[in-house]
């Protein structure tokens, strides 16, 4: 028997290949199929089953493509509704992959048809859970996601969750190992670590949603408390993992087609196209084509497209670094951004080389920042999360959030210069972006944001004065 977790950093999510006498397993797999269908043939064994937790809300599963590429049947637990062909299986069902067993947990809470399955050794012992979205490490999934489809409240589920947990899960051996659905960086928890792997005796012992003398009220309060809203493509991705979606194939074939200038540029007037740069901030920042919006690629990509552009529909157009056209649509379909037109041939390159009209962003380094800033006069907008600007902010900065931009950017006041900055100029460079497609040019954007800035003399505190705070 051979366990491997296949962790992508940008989703923070672990999909899951087993194998046992020739036989293989895979738990979650994300959008594209190649790299699965290589290991397959790489080891010499048949696919005998796809195992799905539950509906995942934050990515579009792979479940569809590698079913049809390899006749596997897709596994989904109790109360699972599928437009597509599955089986839905019943609370203690056991499948056979080789010489192991998986058996089937029905956990709901985070979504109702939630389930954890449980692998059982050669010998018949337990071996380890994959929890999916019911247990992370250091969390537990958030229970107000499902609530429309349940047609219950996320105390309601947060209270059936306690009890999948405490009559589930807390019963096994303190020595099965947990391999949860996501790690720190997704939006499926709120307080989960960075260690991707556990055991069930160790989260006992510090998740602080499994204590043995909690009670379900203390459960419920703790759990439900803090929960940010959901990323608006969230139920989008239900939606794609239920019904069914175009193959990868035909997603990477429409994103792979490169476009002159000229084709570019018609297209994105036909089709009322999204540009979407994905170089880094600092190359963005000299010079992008007219109302681009850049998300790089070397950081939470898939995450915060998602987030800021929302609709899977939009029809988008790709600017990136030269042989990233394909890593870029493979990140992008991951979330279900599928209505691709085509990538910028040459990069921006060719666009400014055809001597096309070309924008900036006035960027400065902490050091001018430092210089120029007047506490108390300069307006100051720290984009990172709230518990980032708790922590330290620049005194007297205002905390508004990448996340709700669309909330906070209807209170701009154009006549009005302000300073802006992130953690280290990702996030800063998407809001810089974003508010010159809306018109603003009030504003200057700070190079290598806060870990920048606290290497200067400007004051700096951890005093929260509410009316800096976005509500």
């Amino acid at each position: 028997m051979q366990i491997e977790q296949i962790y992508t950093g940008c989703l923070a999510q672990g999909a899951y290949y087993i194998t046992s006498n020739g036989e293989a397993a895979i738990i979650d797999p994300l959008r594209e199929t190649q790299p699965y269908l290589d290991r397959l043939e790489r080891d010499g064994v048949t696919l005998k089953y796809i195992f799905e937790t539950h509906f995942h809300a934050d990515f579009v599963s792979g479940h569809v493509d590698l079913s049809r590429e390899t006749g596997a049947p897709i596994v989904y637990g109790p109360n699972a509704s599928c437009e597509f062909e599955c089986i839905s299986a019943k609370d203690g069902q056991e499948f056979t992959i080789g010489n192991i067993k998986i058996k089937v947990l029905h956990t709901p809470g985070h979504t109702m048809e939630s389930s954890t399955f449980l692998l059982i050794d050669e010998n018949g012992k337990d071996h380890a859970i994959f929890s999916g979205d019911t247990l992370f490490i250091g969390d537990v999934g958030r229970p107000d996601l499902a609530q429309k489809a349940a047609d219950m409240t996320q105390e309601e589920l947060a209270g059936i969750l306690f009890h999948s947990l405490r009559d589930k899960v807390m019963t096994l051996a303190d020595d099965v190992i947990v391999y949860p659905a996501h790690g720190a960086g997704s939006a499926c928890g709120k307080n989960m670590s960075k260690e991707t792997v556990s055991t069930i005796g160790y989260q006992k012992a510090t998740n602080y949603a499994l204590r043995a003398n909690m009670t379900e009220a203390e459960f419920i309060q703790e759990v439900t408390e803090g929960l940010l809203p959901p990323p608006a493509y969230f139920g989008m991705n239900v939606a794609m993992n239920k019904k069914g979606y175009d193959s990868f194939e035909n997603v990477l074939h429409l994103g792979m087609r490169a476009l002159s200038v000229v084709e570019f540029e018609a297209a994105a007037e036909e089709a009322g196209a999204l540009i979407l740069d994905t170089r880094k901030n600092g190359e963005f920042a000299k010079g992008f084509i007219p109302q681009s919006i850049n998300i790089g690629i070397d950081g939470d990509f898939a995450p915060w497209v998602g987030a800021l552009i929302a609709d899977v529909k939009q029809p988008i157009l790709i600017v990136c670094e030269l042989g990233q056209e394909e890593e870029t649509v493979t990140r992008l379909s991951r979330v279900g951004f599928d209505n691709l037109i085509g990538h910028l041939d040459g990069g921006f390159d060719a666009w400014a080389k055809a001597g096309k009209e070309i924008d900036t962003v006035h960027r400065i380094t902490a050091d001018q920042f430092a210089a120029a800033v007047k506490i108390g006069e300069s307006k100051v907008i720290d984009i990172r999360k709230e518990s980032e600007y708790c922590a330290e902010h620049v005194e007297e900065a205002y905390s508004k959030p990448l996340a709700v931009i669309n909330e906070w950017i209807k209170d701009i006041n154009p006549k009005e210069h302000f300073y802006l900055h992130c953690a280290g100029g990702y996030r800063s460079m998407i809001a810089a972006s974003i508010l010159e497609a809306r018109g603003f040019r009030n504003f200057t954007e700070i190079e290598g944001g806060f870990n920048a800035i606290s290497k200067t003399d400007v004051p700096k505190t951890d005093f929260v004065c509410q009316s800096k705070v976005l509500k």
